[in-house]
């Protein structure tokens, strides 16, 4: 998923602005401007006339005076200085908004309360530019403002489960390439008209139950409507495209970072939230709150799973988020495997990363980091695991330059072996040959058709034959391309251009071709494939995993309310998957766990909770 890792706190207020307005263009990766052909001579309007009943002023690049308003709230930190300011006295058309921010870029000397009298030049800014695919915020730009008087009442609209609608979003304009930028808002039939309606405007919710956990960049989460979607641990599910969990709203502040609440997913903030409701390249809209209601705890406790019996064999997939051996979350991690997991017999982890780190030195090597991990999990009271992967060619996986992730098994011989063939290496694809009477590997560990360019700058799956009490076992583990460069559920294009998930059909296409080849020299093999699909158990993705019937996905065992690994802007939602063979779903003999010890925890040590499989083979 995207990773804000590479911003620092508070960039999402950052950008540039360009000198000229007049033109609709993109100047760099954080700005863009949409305007309405040439400026006119200054129009005396209301807030309501500049926002107009489409996302897109209808006085984009004209110069505006005479705006009223009382001020809400005000921006004094980043480079998004400014404020929002609302009429006290709104029409009648519930599609226009009666507030809207006023960019002043030096610090703002307006307080709440102030009835201003505004002028300046109407501005449509993107966040994130143009090619984010991100819907416009309407501004006020280079503006003279004048005090008129102060201590003035605050109007406030209050969003609650009633007035947003279940439907998402109307489908974009064919002719526009899909944009809704030009459609007239709906807003009590579609919930992001409902939010567009209310853009710049002083809001306010009731206790909200928190759905994705505060982060470092003074963020949270919460639904207006609690019972939509609801997972068993108080989360939102996000179980299909077309349920988008209308109720998820973001959270920031106006007052300082240190004040924000520390809050996890079920936690509540009781009493009222209340501010101006902006909109952001990271998660669209959100209440930026001048007033933060009370978290009220909801004890959440990280889940641990049970051992696996004698007979079970127990495997697991963890992403552990670029680890390196400069990382101070080996013992974490460690007790996670140990504790929560219960030690599994086979470990497939993702996102390993070679001996130093990002360093790019041409360093790939993972040995130091998977053995500080297996030495940090015998201290923890596991067993000293055996590990085997591939070293891949330097900087070719993708991933963080330098890091050259990859895949790795750990094992524990005490209860599992590893069978070894010679020729596996980082550019020679794994085979399937017979082998008295069973598939077996022509390399293991081996990867899989690693020259196909559906592997292009991503990780190549990592095969490996095991032996669990006499039986043959083959783990495939996976690392797909992740969604970086889809549009967001917020965009302005409807629905959203998921471009990243070309490479994922081709590489699941190219694991399923691998498995369908083991089948076909033994159609009861027992095959698991696992690890980061970056993908949903819906989704095309995992159709073309199971295409054909060689793979289904065991997290659909689960009751749909615990059906999710990852959670990302207030959805609950799947992305790591173990998938087994025909011979492992027709026994019926396996128990799936997605074991929540991160997602939904503001102090995770990775953003991906674990997966566990026991079988009997």
């Amino acid at each position: 998923m995207p990773s804000k890792t590479a911003y620092p706190l508070l960039s999402v207020f950052s950008r540039s602005r360009l000198a000229a307005l007049a033109v609709t263009t993109a100047c760099c990766a954080s700005y863009a401007v949409v305007t309405a052909g040439p400026a006119d001579a200054a129009t005396t309007a209301a807030i309501h006339d500049i926002q107009g009943t489409t996302r897109i002023s209808p006085l984009a690049g004209q110069q505006v005076t005479g705006v009223t308003g009382v001020v809400t709230g005000v921006r004094t930190y980043g480079s998004s200085r400014g404020f929002w300011f609302q009429d006290t006295k709104p029409d009648n058309d519930p599609a226009t908004s009666e507030g809207v921010f006023v960019f002043t870029s030096s610090t703002p000397t307006v307080r709440t309360g102030d009835a201003v009298t505004v002028s300046g030049t109407v501005t449509e800014y993107v966040p994130g530019g143009a090619s984010s695919g991100n819907q416009s915020l309407t501004e006020i730009t280079k503006p003279t403002v004048t005090v008129d008087s102060s201590g003035n009442a605050v109007p406030v609209t209050t969003i609650s489960a009633k007035s947003v609608p279940a439907a998402y979003t109307p489908a974009g304009d064919p002719a526009a390439n899909g944009s809704v930028n030009a459609l007239t808002l709906r807003p009590k039939k579609y919930a992001l008209d409902h939010y567009e309606s209310l853009e710049g405007q002083n809001v306010r919710i009731g206790s909200s139950r928190v759905v994705t956990a505060s982060d470092p960049y003074a963020e949270l989460w919460v639904t207006v409507k609690p019972r939509e979607n609801t997972t068993e641990r108080g989360g939102a599910r996000y179980g299909s495209y077309t349920s988008q969990n209308t109720g998820r709203l973001q959270i920031q502040s106006l007052g300082a970072v240190a004040d924000f609440p520390v809050a996890n997913v079920g936690d509540v903030l009781s009493g009222t939230t209340e501010g101006p409701l902006d909109f952001n390249q990271y998660g669209g809209y959100t209440l930026v709150a001048r007033e933060m209601g009370t978290l009220r705890q909801g004890g959440l406790q990280r889940e641990t799973t049970r051992a696996q019996a004698s007979g079970e064999l127990a495997v697991a997939t963890y992403n552990v988020e670029n680890l390196d051996p400069a990382d101070a979350t080996f013992e974490e991690h460690a007790a996670a495997i140990v504790t929560n997991l219960k030690s599994p017999d086979i470990v497939s982890l993702e996102e390993i990363q070679d001996d130093n780190g990002a360093k790019d030195d041409g360093t790939v090597a993972a040995d130091v980091t998977v053995n500080k991990l297996i030495d940090a999990i015998v201290a923890a009271g596991g067993p000293r695991y055996d590990w085997r992967s591939i070293d891949p060619v330097d900087k070719q996986d993708g991933g963080e330059p330098g890091g050259n992730i990859r895949q790795v098994f750990l094992f524990n011989p005490e209860r599992v072996a590893f069978t070894d063939r010679a020729g596996g290496d980082a550019t020679t694809p794994v085979g399937v040959v017979r082998s008295h009477g069973k598939a077996a590997l022509t390399a293991s560990p081996g990867r899989i058709d690693p020259a196909n360019e559906a592997w292009k700058n991503s990780r190549k799956p990592l095969a490996g034959e095991f032996t669990f009490r006499g039986k043959p076992v083959i783990v495939i583990a996976n690392h797909f391309a992740s969604k970086g460069g889809d549009q967001p559920l917020t965009a302005q294009f409807q629905p959203p251009v998921r471009s990243s998930e070309t490479q994922r059909h081709a590489q699941a296409e190219s694991v399923n071709a691998f498995v369908k080849d083991v089948l076909k020299v033994q159609r009861n093999a027992d095959v698991i494939a696992l690890g980061d699909i970056n993908d949903f158990e819906f989704s095309g993705t995992t159709q073309r995993l199971e295409d054909g019937g060689a793979l289904w996905s065991a997290i659909k065992s689960l009751p749909r309310d615990e059906r999710y690994t990852y959670d990302y802007q207030g959805n609950s939602q799947v992305l790591d998957q173990i998938l087994v063979s025909p011979s492992i779903r027709k026994k019926g003999a396996f128990r799936y766990d997605s074991v929540h010890i991160n997602s939904e925890f503001h102090d995770q040590i990775s953003d991906h909770d674990p997966q566990i499989l026991r079988v009997r083979p």
